[in-house]
């Protein structure tokens, strides 16, 4: 199958299957920048959330959860108001509202055009005679938007949708510092959403106006930050790494590189750092992604936040939008703690060491996951359109390969014949059993057997089980495994140990 169409036939799947709706309200027309997430889309996202909260339990991370909505000094004091900004090209002739850098990065795919200045995207829409798609129009100046959305609170207090989770666990500083007794370094994550008024929001649920966010903050000293413990335990781990001087000279893919030889030859600075990339690297694998279209990214100099001592973005490598942020990992040193002290006349000069009298404001090692482009990107690397062997040539099934832990159903159960009321009965009593049993299950009975089939591969389904004549008569079901479409006999009696066999396998 060619690419372009198992891309369309990949965008029909997650709307014919509710994974992904919108841009919503669909009866509407649609907004854009807006999705919903149908039954399927939620039970993968709270998978993978269950799997990131326990994963992070056992790293040491405590959750916190704070509004979404802000007074404007918070957003002063953090640098949104000022910095929070798009560059956008408008067209004087049909009013067309473009974002200026993704606009030019999708014309010119071989530059690098995140971090350059506005007086180099000005030259080159000059040099290269750039017009408005829509009309043609020459572009003139590139002009600044703000993406933060404004409201008012009570009796017009001005406040502000957060743009991300980030700055409001920092608000938290005090309190976390008392809740942890000042045991450092602090480990802490937010899972919420956020807002960003995009100019033109494209690429489905990659970029959005309301988007969820999942970041992990770590308070460390500075000495912590080159003498932490724990990076002595992941140092030998190899991860795929594009440093900046690589894209410098224009070449694309990471190689593989442990840790301790990053460290060694100055590509990492921190071995603390070092740690964030591996915590960051482990929760994108055991999701299920091939080591193949992980790589990270580093940001050069130019491209760095103002304030960003080092800054890797997490990348997957998908067919419709090529390589996709999914994670940024961040050095933001002691910038936003500084910023909120000043605005607050709040002092975050803490004892981190041994000696009470050595103080300083702790640094912010951040690791900010985007759960939207987790489930674009693990959906499409996970679609596969296969041939498969029947009387009819050229037969093709859809599959989703999730795991076991991320896949909306474990195991769907089926009636061969629905009209039997026996075979029908045992197998409700089945599907009955197992969700008793918190397997999650799906029963359907509205179909030939290979169109029921083809719709669990299309969901991702691991586990079919087909109740027929024959388990009437000595009390066994077929199971069908999805990947390699075999099938086995087992007893009835028998499919719980057999899912919890398997499943702990898979894990």
């Amino acid at each position: 199958m060619k690419i372009e169409d198992k891309i369309e036939t990949f965008n029909s799947l997650i709307k014919r299957r509710g994974f992904i709706w919108g841009p919503s309200p669909e009866i509407y027309g649609g907004l854009a920048g807006f999705y919903s997430y149908g039954p399927a889309g939620v039970a993968l996202k709270n998978n993978i959330l269950s799997i990131f909260r326990r994963e992070l339990r056992y790293f040491g991370f405590g959750e916190v959860e704070c509004p979404t909505i802000m007074p404007e000094i918070v957003w002063k004091a953090s640098g949104h108001l000022d910095r929070f900004i798009d560059p956008i090209l408008k067209c004087s002739q049909c009013a067309n509202l473009l974002r200026a850098d993704k606009f030019l990065q999708e014309l010119f795919p071989d530059r690098m055009i995140d971090g350059m200045s506005y007086e180099n995207m000005e030259q080159l829409i000059k040099d290269n005679k750039v017009v408005c798609p829509k009309c043609d129009t020459p572009f003139g100046k590139i002009e600044k938007y703000n993406l933060m959305l404004k409201t008012q609170v009570g009796a017009g207090t001005t406040v502000y949708l957060r743009p991300e989770t980030a700055t409001t666990t920092y608000l938290l500083f005090n309190r976390l510092d008392q809740d942890s007794r000042r045991q450092y370094p602090l480990k802490v994550f937010q899972y919420g959403k956020a807002y960003r008024n995009e100019i033109s929001p494209r690429q489905q649920i990659l970029r959005m106006r309301a988007f969820d966010q999942f970041e992990l903050q770590l308070f460390i000293s500075k000495e912590q930050e080159m003498q932490f413990e724990d990076y002595e335990d992941v140092k030998d781990t190899v991860l795929p790494l594009l440093d900046w001087k690589m894209q410098d000279d224009n070449l694309n893919e990471p190689k593989m590189t442990s840790l301790k030889r990053a460290i060694s030859d100055g590509t990492l600075k921190k071995p603390a750092f070092a740690y964030c990339m591996y915590l960051g690297y482990y929760l994108t694998k055991i999701l299920g992604f091939t080591s193949d279209v992980i790589r990270l990214r580093q940001h050069s100099p130019n491209e760095r936040a103002h304030y960003a001592d080092d800054a890797w973005d997490l990348e997957i490598k998908t067919n419709q939008f090529g390589w996709v942020e999914i994670c940024g990992i961040h050095d933001r040193t002691n910038y936003d703690l500084k910023c909120h002290g000043k605005f607050s006349n709040e002092n975050f000069e803490i004892a981190m060491g041994n000696d009470p009298k050595n103080k300083e404001i702790p640094q912010i090692l951040e690791i900010a996951f985007g759960p939207d482009r987790i489930i674009y990107t693990l959906l499409e690397t996970s679609f596969e359109v296969e041939e498969i062997k029947t009387e009819k040539k050229g037969d093709q099934r859809i599959v989703l390969k999730l795991s076991y832990d991320l896949a909306p159903n474990t195991l769907a159960v089926f009636p061969l014949k629905k009209n039997e009321e026996r075979i029908r009965t045992l197998a409700k009593n089945i599907y009955k059993n197992m969700n008793e049993n918190r397997i999650n299950s799906f029963y359907d009975e509205k179909g030939a057997i290979g169109k029921l089939y083809r719709r669990q591969d299309e969901l991702g389904t691991p586990y079919c089980i087909t109740v027929d004549f024959q388990s009437l008569e000595d009390n066994t079901v077929t199971i069908r495994y999805r990947d390699s479409m075999d099938q086995e006999r087992i007893d009835i009696a028998e499919i719980l140990a057999f899912i919890s066999e398997k499943t702990n396998k898979t894990n």
